[in-house]
């Protein structure tokens, strides 16, 4: 219980109901939101996990770096190599991404965005948008950068644990201690947007 807590008298059990309240309404926002986003991203024909590959293939795109490999592709979205296989198979075959020898050294194959690719790129981000108006249609502009800088700050505060493991974590409960090593990797769910990354409504 915070200072505050205790001088309005405001019990343990009061704080960790309204917490749970407060995970739960986060929760049920986050879904709400991937929920529009895919009712939005239908017409364009791209499903959640091609559109989280395509924005990272164009991220080297964007920052004028050589096309990357499959093995960066798969660590940088923290999944096996096999999957990204699998997406960039679909991605290819509708002419959104496609595979290109490496200049200096042809038997390493990257990953190159194509002209659709960034056509698509431009839907997925007014859809995002679209998504993300829908839900913040009730709050006025002061409101957004008061929901935007909080939901920031949590983020960066809880930044090493994944977002569910974040919400759903009672309250006062800590995490594992941090070791001398490197903290372990968490594997990343496509289905899960950090919602404040949304709310921001960056293009």
């Amino acid at each position: 219980m915070s200072p505050s807590d205790a001088d309005s008298g405001i019990t343990p059990d009061v704080a960790s109901d309204a917490d749970g309240l407060l995970a739960e309404q986060l929760l049920r926002l986050t879904r709400r939101l991937h929920r529009i986003q895919r009712q939005q991203m239908e017409p364009i024909g791209i499903t959640p996990a091609q559109s989280r590959l395509l924005r990272t293939v164009s991220h080297y795109d964007l920052h004028h770096e050589p096309p990357p490999r499959m093995a960066d592709l798969a660590k940088r979205l923290d999944v096996v190599p096999r999957a990204v296989t699998t997406l960039v198979d679909g991605l290819e075959a509708s002419g959104r991404v496609r595979r290109v020898p490496d200049p200096t050294n042809r038997r390493v194959i990257r990953i190159e965005l194509t002209d659709t690719g960034r056509a698509t790129l431009r839907s997925q981000r007014s859809a995002r948008r679209d998504a993300a108006e829908d839900i913040l249609a009730p709050l006025t502009t002061e409101q957004r950068e008061v929901l935007g800088g909080l939901l920031s700050r949590a983020g960066r505060r809880n930044a090493g644990a994944p977002l569910l493991t974040r919400l759903r974590r009672a309250p006062g409960e800590r995490g594992p201690a941090a070791g001398p090593g490197p903290a372990p990797q968490q594997r990343s769910r496509s289905s899960v947007t950090a919602p404040w990354a949304v709310f921001r409504l960056r293009s």
